[in-house]
C-alpha cells in the first residue's frame, strides 16, 4: 500500500500514513462542497489528513471524514465571505462550469481562469 510522508504546518509534525485514494482534483481546479454552500479553488493538497487533532475532533462524529484520503486547501467563497477551507475529497465535487472564484487571494497564486480552471503563477512553479 502506498504511504504518504510529509511535514504538516497545521499539525506541527511529520505525517506518515497509508494512502487509500489518489487525488481526484489538482491545484487550480474549481470545486464545491457536497453538503455546504461554498466553492473554491484548490491551492494545495495533502495526500492524507494533516491538520490538527483538535480540528478533526471538532467535526461531529457522524459526519467526520476518513483520514486516509486526500484533503484540499481551498481559497473558498460563499455568499457572505471569502476564507480558506480544508476539505476532504469525499466532500468535494468539480465545479469548473461555475466560473471564476471571487476570493481576494486568487491573483496572488494564480494567473488566469481558462477552460474551467486556474493556472498557477509561473513564479510559483519554480
Amino acid at each position: 500500500m502506498e504511504r504518504a510522508s510529509f511535514f504538516s504546518p497545521q499539525a506541527g509534525r511529520m505525517i506518515d500514513a497509508p494512502v487509500q485514494t489518489r487525488a481526484r482534483f489538482a491545484i487550480g481546479d474549481v470545486v464545491r462542497h457536497r453538503l455546504f454552500d461554498f466553492r473554491g479553488v484548490v491551492f494545495d493538497i495533502d495526500p492524507v489528513f494533516a491538520n490538527s487533532e483538535e480540528w478533526y475532533q471538532s467535526i461531529p462524529a457522524e459526519s467526520r471524514p476518513r483520514r486516509d484520503q486526500p484533503f484540499y486547501h481551498l481559497l473558498a467563497e460563499n455568499e457572505d465571505s471569502s476564507y480558506v477551507a480544508y476539505v476532504s475529497q469525499q466532500n468535494l465535487l468539480g465545479d469548473s462550469e461555475g466560473g471564476p472564484v471571487d476570493h481576494p487571494s486568487v491573483d496572488q497564486l494564480f494567473e488566469d481562469f481558462a477552460e474551467g480552471r486556474y493556472r498557477l503563477r509561473r513564479s510559483l512553479t519554480h
